[in-house]
């Protein structure tokens, strides 16, 4: 199977320039503003996006960058913040989730640690709360929010997720007002912030 795999680095690549806006999701190749600023803004300073292609097919990707140009509001002291990491599902039972990691990991030898993002309870199958942990994640923060204009009402859970590959490496931080305010550099992403929405923040926290 081995040979029928490939884990390109389209970051750079004008024949796979598709891909920095499109990811695998249905939706059409278009560069959208929002995407287009992030992406001047963090492809000179370690941005990476790979996607893994299976018997021709690209099934898998996986998108980091060094936190202090993150499209998340996390910090931290030589921390790789990975945006995402999605398998399709007819790609699911060949561990590519993992080769995705260990391509990321591989490149990134001298990082402290890694970090994310995963949600519970929202109503997007991505960036789970048990995915992440199975890719080896921890929670170690988590707000409870709810969407001002999606599924009004319904609690779902944002965690801080860390990964350590170093002793020495110490937790991240992130900014909590300012994940309210939902995500601006993916229009796929479960939290993005739509231009037509005029509020600064999206999101709306939920006391414990």
């Amino acid at each position: 199977m081995d040979t029928e795999v490939r884990i390109v680095d389209v970051t750079r690549r004008v024949e796979y320039e598709r891909y920095l806006y499109k990811c695998l999701a249905p939706m059409p190749f278009r560069k959208y503003r929002k995407r287009k600023e992030y992406l001047e803004r963090a492809l000179s300073k370690g941005f990476c996006k790979k996607i893994l292609f299976f018997k021709g097919l690209a099934v898998g990707q996986i998108e980091y960058v060094p936190a202090d140009v993150s499209g998340y509001p996390i910090k931290g002291a030589n921390v790789v913040v990975m945006h995402c990491i999605w398998v399709l599902r007819k790609a699911k039972g060949y561990r590519f989730g993992k080769r995705l990691m260990f391509s990321m990991m591989k490149e990134c030898e001298e990082t402290e640690s890694f970090a994310t993002i995963a949600l519970e309870g929202h109503w997007s199958p991505w960036l789970e709360k048990r995915q992440m942990e199975y890719l080896g994640f921890k929670p170690v923060a988590s707000i409870t929010v709810t969407h001002k204009t999606k599924h009004k009402g319904e609690k779902f859970k944002i965690y801080l997720m860390w990964f350590p590959k170093k002793e020495k490496a110490k937790p991240p931080l992130w900014d909590e007002e300012q994940l309210l305010e939902g995500v601006h550099f993916c229009t796929a992403h479960p939290l993005y912030h739509p231009q037509s929405l005029k509020e600064k923040q999206m999101l709306e926290r939920i006391e414990a």
